[in-house]
């Protein structure tokens, strides 16, 4: 099999990934947003969903440690279908199903190469950018705080 054959698919399914992963963390008003600016909105069939579960969320002490159920989180996923044939699929935290919905459309948006550059600049774009001052902030706010136990003085004269 060829290199760039293998490397190729790789590359898309992480492109995917990443999408899927920026789109369960949208916002609301991100999401319905984008929805107003599409320009011609699709028509969308439901194939599940969107439907709220529960799933168990679990743990390791140490990151090494054996693995225990810490508890369960609600989910909501959902799957929709475009008239052009292309599934999308959604999932998030919470039980916000109209914003896992359009999560799912935008997924099927994505992936149709036609509106994919809508999508990233008009969505995707904005979620990563949030994300990032989000983490940024936190990062400094931490920082604040640490305190360096090396440069202490133990006090023996």
């Amino acid at each position: 099999m060829d290199l760039a054959k293998q490397i190729e698919p790789n590359a898309e399914i992480a492109a995917r990934r990443r999408a899927a992963g920026l789109l369960a963390r949208a916002t609301a008003s991100e999401l319905h947003a984008a929805w107003e600016k599409l320009p011609a909105k699709p028509e969308v069939k439901p194939v599940r969903g969107p439907e709220t579960g529960l799933v168990m969320v679990r743990g390791r002490i140490g990151g090494g440690g054996a693995p225990f159920n810490l508890g369960e989180a609600t989910v909501t996923r959902a799957t929709v279908l475009l008239a052009s044939g292309t599934a999308g699929h959604a999932q998030a935290l919470g039980t916000a199903k109209g914003n896992v919905r359009l999560a799912a459309i935008f997924d099927a948006l994505w992936q149709e190469d036609a509106t994919r550059d809508f999508v990233e600049a008009t969505l995707l774009g904005p979620i990563e950018a949030r994300i990032t001052a989000e983490d940024k902030q936190k990062a400094e706010e931490t920082a604040a705080t640490r305190v360096d136990f090396f440069t202490m003085v133990r006090g023996d004269d």
